[in-house]
């Protein structure tokens, strides 16, 4: 924010009353000669600035960090998928975190920011009914044409026809649609499709077309969770329970960091390692969110941050103190990049597709062998195929549904409340005439 400053001004000198004329001027007398200063300048001292301030709603980089750790997930899957070996970052975090799984952490961190905001201005109808537009649609199209356009082609790849692709078996492209349609994972697979021809289908010895749509339904699992909060006006008028929360996390994360075994006796339903780890730096982005207007937009508390976050990658820490930095480094840095980058995905937002379609396109290209052309080809060409797809999604699906975003459930409870009402009342003039 730039300081504003007031300039003082002289008075004018009131006009003549009305309905007289004006007085004639007396002859002026003389005066000692003296200069007319300006008042001074009231300058106002700038202030902290917070987070909230310095991301500026929509005007932030937050749309370009969510693409950068799209593209990661990208780069660290061309590893198994191309068969190369592991992410070399795995080893360099000492089993802490690979590549792609730094930037799912970096993907709650600001969907965590981004969802609880969206919760503060909107009734538990309207936030619901704008998250499954984001989400379902363009799922659904991608599961709809990995089982009718892509696993086709390869069916027919393989020699076999397209008559049997469809009648054959109970793991076939029906299957796959209805065993993932709610987000929850039933199979990975269409037949054996890929096994064999894949690296990646051979070194787990199955098929998988899409490896990436796991994160969805802990995110989803999310959403829920910040909608009751929306239910009971927590967002809003007890937002202390944000950071409870986020805390109670911490701790299951602590203690399944010293014996996991011991949260599936204490707490059986989140005896889950990425129920824990997701779930606490969604909540951590979450806290930010809620007291953005509190938290400081600081460029040391930044750089420490980001420190913070590398040695505990390195060094060990990442899954507790290391997500908490993380999780305000990269909001920090969704403010603090320059206001050119800003533009991106503001009005076109690729991220989520380019994260959909990266895992099926990095296995078509390599059942077409791409993969022996090297890592660097491999990786680089997936990336922009996948962006290919992800436009496709934004502008033919996503953009089309989040279009009607403010439609129908939408509106939210009071509009259709006071609709009823009204309809309602006309009833009731119209029966008693």
């Amino acid at each position: 924010m730039r300081p504003s400053s007031k300039i003082g001004l002289e008075p004018s000198p009131p006009p003549p009353e009305p309905g007289l004329p004006p007085a004639p001027a007396p002859a002026p007398a003389p005066a000692p000669a003296q200069s007319v200063r300006p008042a001074p300048a009231q300058s106002v001292p700038p202030g902290p600035v917070s987070i909230g301030e310095a991301l500026h709603g929509t005007d932030n980089a937050l749309g370009l960090l969510r693409l950068i750790l799209a593209a990661l997930v990208i780069f660290d899957h061309a590893f198994p998928l191309g068969g190369f070996g592991a992410d070399p970052f795995f080893a360099v975090t000492r089993g802490q975190a690979s590549l792609g799984s730094l930037a799912v952490g970096g993907f709650f961190a600001i969907s965590g920011y981004l969802i609880a905001k969206s919760g503060m201005s909107a009734d538990v109808v309207q936030f619901m009914w704008r998250r499954t537009m984001r989400i379902f649609p363009a799922y659904w199209v991608v599961l709809l044409t990995t089982a009718l356009v892509v696993g086709p082609l390869i069916w027919l790849g393989d020699g076999g026809s397209l008559a049997a692709y469809f009648t054959v078996g109970g793991t076939g492209p029906v299957n796959y649609f209805t065993s993932n349609w709610t987000l929850k994972i039933g199979t990975y697979g269409i037949y054996d499709l890929l096994k064999e021809t894949t690296p990646y289908g051979r070194s787990v010895g199955a098929s998988a077309f899409n490896g990436s749509i796991w994160t969805l339904i802990y995110e989803w699992n999310c959403y829920l969770m910040i909608a009751v909060l929306v239910l009971f006006g927590v967002l809003r008028n007890a937002r202390v329970i944000v950071p409870v929360m986020a805390s109670f996390f911490l701790i299951l994360q602590i203690v399944a960091a010293i014996n996991f075994n011991v949260l599936g006796v204490l707490v059986p339903l989140l005896a889950d390692p990425y129920t824990i780890q997701l779930t606490m730096t969604f909540l951590v982005g979450s806290v930010i969110a809620v007291y953005s207007k509190q938290i400081p937009f600081d460029n040391l508390i930044g750089i420490l941050s980001g420190l913070t976050l590398l040695v505990s990658l390195r060094w060990g820490g990442f899954s507790t103190i290391g997500t908490i930095a993380g999780a305000y480094f990269i909001v920090y840095m969704g403010a603090r990049l320059p206001r050119a980058v800003h533009w991106v995905g503001r009005k076109n937002d690729y991220s989520y597709g380019v994260y959909i379609y990266g895992f099926v396109v990095q296995q078509v290209l390599a059942y077409l062998g791409w993969y022996r052309l090297g890592y660097w080809p491999y990786a680089i060409s997936g990336l922009f195929i996948s962006f290919g797809c992800a436009w496709l999604s934004w502008h033919l699906v996503e953009k089309r549904a989040m279009a009607l975003k403010n439609w129908g459930p939408g509106r939210g409870t009071r509009y259709w409340a006071e609709r009823a009402r009204t309809r309602f009342a006309s009833r009731e003039t119209r029966s008693g005439t």
